[in-house]
């Protein structure tokens, strides 16, 4: 039976329909909600050999915020148009690769509402459990119909399995990995958060995470990003990227390296000229005007072309000498830390 009308989904198809055979198309998972079957999209492009760099991105594991899920969608339209011409991106795919997953939560996307057909909040439901400051927003198990739940903890919901599969298959294949995840709807500055979100602990890739940040400053000092470990704003249960990274580290694989990113668009700044927006069902966590949206759709293709260049040529801040990864460890810990 097809799906009703869902325009986020019918843009993605379309996009892949265009790509053809420059990209291999992956349908992770399906997800059953009123006789429906959603399915999970996992777009690759580039080099299908062992040990390439890969960067990926993944949108809409919290359903109401979709402007994650519509920029990831405007940028593989823009790839597929650009595979049409540049052959210096086609190039860069001969040695890298290049994965999306832009509506993990497709029901969630649908239906416009944070959690799963389950009532789960995707970015809770991970069997870790937060350390310190913990509110009910940082997850809890009483109720599906209260925001923020974090499901059965004997199982992982199937979005959340869907987005692990994915990553997890990549840590067998490549010794460089980057995971850019979009969300929106905290505070009124655009921010790069990594791990950890569920404890104060330092990032074992701290020297790697400062020296990636040193060299966005310097490329581009004029930037918007608040780069922190996510743990400075707030504690939370089940945070996917904490347990994903923690995994990676249990592989045990020295010379590989995980960096998860969490792109949290700052959407209160979306209200201040228009505060009725406020009291609209995405008011808060997509723009609604549509310059706006258009504006949203542009400002983070710097730093995704960035990402990809850091991705590709990363001699300046992986692999580092002993020496060097201990300053920039000490300077992590102070700007970060302390």
């Amino acid at each position: 039976m097809d799906i009703p009308f869902f325009p986020e989904l019918v843009q993605l198809e379309t996009i892949i329909e265009k790509l053809g055979d420059k990209a291999r198309v992956e349908i992770i998972d399906y997800i059953d909600y009123q006789n429906y079957q959603f399915p999970i999209y996992c777009i690759t492009l580039g080099s299908q050999q062992k040990n390439v760099p890969v960067i990926m991105y993944f949108g809409g594991v919290h359903g109401l915020e979709k402007i994650g899920t519509e920029i990831l969608i405007s940028y593989l339209q823009t790839i597929a148009e650009l595979l049409h011409w540049d052959d210096g991106l086609t190039e860069r795919l001969r040695h890298s690769r290049l994965m999306f997953m832009p509506i993990v939560n497709p029901v969630g996307v649908f239906r416009g509402s944070r959690c799963n057909p389950n009532g789960v909040d995707l970015m809770r439901n991970a069997p870790i459990d937060g350390v310190g400051r913990i509110k009910l927003y940082s997850g809890h198990r009483i109720s599906q119909h209260i925001p923020w739940y974090r499901g059965n903890h004997a199982k992982m919901e199937k979005e959340a399995l869907a987005l692990c599969q994915v990553v997890q298959k990549q840590f067998e294949q490549s010794s460089l990995i980057i995971a850019v995840d979009l969300h929106s709807g905290f505070g009124i500055q655009d921010r790069l958060w990594f791990p950890y979100a569920s404890s104060k602990k330092p990032f074992h890739s701290l020297p790697e995470m400062y020296a990636l940040k040193e060299l966005l400053d310097k490329c581009y000092p004029n930037h918007f990003y608040k780069i922190e470990p996510m743990s400075e704003e707030y504690v939370i249960h089940g945070d996917l990227w904490d347990y994903l990274y923690d995994d990676f580290l249990a592989r045990k694989n020295k010379n590989a390296l995980f960096i998860p990113l969490t792109l949290e668009m700052g959407s209160w700044l979306w209200l201040r000229k228009n505060p009725m927006h406020l009291f609209l069902r995405h008011g808060l966590f997509h723009p609604v005007l549509p310059h706006r949206q258009q504006r949203i759709m542009r400002r983070h293709l710097i730093l995704f072309d960035f990402l990809y260049r850091a991705t590709l040529y990363s001699q300046k801040w992986v692999n580092l000498p002993l020496e060097e990864r201990q300053l920039l460890e000490q300077q992590a810990l102070e700007l970060w830390y302390e």
